[in-house]
C-alpha cells in the first residue's frame, strides 16, 4: 500500500521490483502475496546417524543459496546440487521438506493434456554439434516498440552458440545467430565449413524464406523442420524461450532494443556458465561441452 496516495501498488509493479514472474503470483494465488511464515524448523526424531547441520544451519543455508543465485525460482532439486557444490552433503529430501515448510518452493505448472506424439520423443543428440535449435519471441521495450530475440541451441549441450535481438524479425535477422554459432563452434565462415550439421526449426516465414535455407545449403547446413502443431519437436530452444522469459524477459520493462540486448547479453552468458541441467548431472551448459570435448580428445 503506497503511503503517499493511499492505494494498492500495481502487482506488475510489485513483480518488476522483486524480480519475480508475474505468472508465479497467478499461479500460487493468495499464498504468494500472503504474509511470510515464520521459519519452521522440525526438531529431527529419526534414529541413526545425526546430521552435520541442524534444520536451522541447513535452512539458512537454503536461503543463502537462493539469496545468491542469478536466477528465480531454484527448485530443491537445483538448491540440493548448489549445497554441494559448496561441499555441504544434504539429501534432497531434507532440502525438499525445510523448502515446502517455509514456503521456499516455486508453483507446479499445471499439466495439460496431450494428444498422441507423431515422433519417438527424441530430440537430444549424442554429441555437440550435431544438430541445433532455433527460434524466435517477441518482447516490448518502451521506446522501440516490439522487438525480436532470435537464438540457437545445441541439442546436445543445451547450450546457446548465438543469439540475436533485433527490431525486426526478418530472415536476415533469424540467420544471425546460426552465423555466429558457425563462426564459433566451426572456426570460419566458408562454404560447406559445417557439413553434418542439422538445424531444427519450426514453420515461421523467416526459416522457410529463400534466403534462408540458401545459406543453410551454402554452409552445408540440413535443414530440419518441426513437425507441424508439434513444437515439442523443437523442445530444446522452446525451453530455453520459457527460461528466457521467465528469468529476465519477464522481469524488465525495457526502455529501448540496446538496454534489452545488454540484459539479455548478460543472461545469456549466466545461463550457459551457471545453469544447472538435471540431464547432464546438474552441470552447466559450458561444463557438459568441456566434458564431451574432454571425451573425444
Amino acid at each position: 500500500m503506497s503511503s503517499a496516495t493511499g492505494r494498492r501498488y500495481p502487482l506488475t509493479l510489485i513483480c518488476s521490483v522483486w524480480r519475480v514472474p508475474r505468472s508465479s503470483v497467478y499461479a500460487a494465488g493468495s499464498a504468494c502475496v500472503a504474509e511470510p511464515l515464520a521459519p519452521q524448523v522440525v526438531r529431527c526424531t529419526k534414529r541413526g546417524p545425526k546430521p552435520v547441520l541442524s534444520d536451522a544451519e541447513l535452512l539458512e543455508e537454503i536461503r543463502a543459496v537462493i539469496g545468491s543465485s542469478p536466477f528465480v525460482g531454484e527448485g530443491h532439486r537445483k538448491v540440493t546440487h548448489l549445497l554441494r557444490r559448496k561441499d555441504i552433503r544434504v539429501g534432497k529430501n531434507r532440502v525438499l521438506r525445510l523448502m515446502r515448510e517455509n514456503r521456499l518452493l516455486v508453483p507446479v505448472r499445471r499439466e495439460h493434456a496431450r494428444g498422441d506424439r507423431s515422433h519417438s520423443g527424441t530430440i537430444r543428440t549424442e554429441r555437440p554439434d550435431e544438430l541445433w535449435g532455433t527460434d524466435a519471441t517477441r518482447f516490448w521495450t518502451e521506446q522501440d516498440g516490439w522487438c525480436w530475440f532470435f537464438g540457437a541451441i545445441d541439442h546436445c549441450t543445451s547450450e546457446m552458440v548465438g543469439w540475436h535481438v533485433a527490431k525486426k524479425g526478418d530472415r536476415w535477422a533469424a540467420l544471425e545467430p546460426v552465423r555466429q554459432g558457425v563462426r564459433d563452434r566451426f572456426g570460419g565462415f566458408v562454404p560447406k565449413i559445417a557439413l553434418g550439421l542439422g538445424l531444427r526449426h519450426d514453420w515461421g516465414p523467416q526459416y522457410t524464406a529463400r534466403q534462408f535455407t540458401a545459406e543453410l545449403q551454402w554452409l552445408g547446413i540440413r535443414g530440419s523442420p518441426a513437425f507441424v502443431g508439434e513444437p515439442e519437436t523443437n523442445g530444446i530452444i522452446e525451453r530455453f524461450m520459457r527460461t528466457l522469459k521467465e528469468e529476465c524477459i519477464y522481469l524488465h520493462r525495457f526502455q529501448t532494443l540496446e538496454e534489452a540486448r545488454a540484459v539479455v547479453g548478460s543472461f545469456i552468458q549466466r545461463y550457459n556458465t551457471q545453469w544447472l541441467l538435471q540431464r547432464h548431472g546438474y552441470r552447466t551448459p559450458a561444463e557438459a561441452r568441456q566434458e564431451f570435448t574432454r571425451m573425444a580428445a
